[in-house]
């Protein structure tokens, strides 16, 4: 079965909006700015958590949500996800009762811009994690990095967002964007499970830092390498050698730096052919920020 790759809509009205204001001339100057709205996750009748998001996708990131927090899942069978556009509500229905009072008793805040939440034990479900030693050519890296730095984005129309990017090779199948990297990648999760997509051969792209929840929310999803134009924190480096991910920073023109999962990496690309990456779609740095 073939699916439509999914992405960005630069150019829909309800995720960003013009703001008047003055330049550093003090001359008028209207520009583009991201909107901002919150999005209540239940799961059955249960409240789980409200969310700050852009507003696309509502469903993909509610079910995203509930199964990166382990909340749900990949054997539960959901019958249903309702959202109520008027109320900024997303219910997931599920064929059998869950039990989710104990992790909502434990709650811990995360790094992300947007300040994401983790349920319960962050660590959950990484103890003998084996992820799959599927290789990973560089060529296919900067190939990736140019189309996702050319596809026309709310990033590039507006700053202040973040992007992941789900790929099979050098084809992007799913790229979602969002305030919080964090809701990207529930965003690529929900798609992921809705398209029963399998993940032994795939890559997660994303513009944010490579924290401890990304690398924790990859590894969970069952994909065996993470990249990221931006840096790394400690934590996340640990975590990823732990599970075996593949974990690649500082992605920007011909330059990376991979501090997990070496054994998979297939050196294919001559640095001499990679052009140098175009100052104005650089994102750290860039105009927006």
């Amino acid at each position: 079965m073939t699916i439509d790759p999914i992405l960005p809509d630069p150019k829909d009205p309800r995720l960003s909006r013009p703001v008047e204001g003055v330049d550093e001339n003090g001359e008028a100057k209207s520009i583009s700015v991201i909107e901002e709205r919150p999005l209540t996750i239940y799961l059955n009748s249960q409240e789980i958590v409200t969310a700050m998001t852009i507003g696309d996708h509502p469903e993909y990131l509610a079910l995203g949500f509930l199964l990166n927090q382990g909340m749900l899942k990949q054997t539960d069978e959901v019958t249903g996800i309702d959202f109520d556009e008027e109320l900024e509500v997303a219910v997931v229905r599920t064929a059998g009762v869950t039990d989710v009072e104990d992790k909502l008793e434990k709650k811990t805040r995360t790094s992300g811009c947007a300040v994401g939440t983790v349920f319960g034990d962050m660590m959950a479900g990484l103890e003998g994690l084996s992820l799959p030693d599927t290789p990973v050519h560089t060529s296919t890296f900067y190939d990736l990095s140019f189309q996702i730095n050319h596809t026309p984005s709310l990033y590039m129309e507006t700053g202040a967002i973040h992007g992941t990017a789900l790929c099979q090779g050098k084809t992007i199948l799913a790229y979602m964007e969002d305030v919080g990297r964090h809701n990207a990648v529930d965003k690529i999760a929900g798609w992921m499970y809705l398209n029963n997509i399998a993940t032994a051969d795939k890559v997660l792209y994303t513009t944010g830092r490579l924290t401890s929840e990304m690398v924790i929310k990859t590894s969970l999803m069952g994909i065996p390498t993470l990249i990221s134009r931006s840096g790394f924190t400690a934590w996340g480096v640990d975590i990823a050698r732990q599970v075996g991910l593949t974990l690649i920073g500082r992605m920007r023109g011909k330059k990376f730096t991979c501090l997990s999962g070496q054994h998979r990496l297939v050196f294919d690309q001559d640095l001499s052919q990679v052009p140098d990456e175009d100052k104005k779609l650089r994102r750290k740095g860039a105009q927006h920020d």
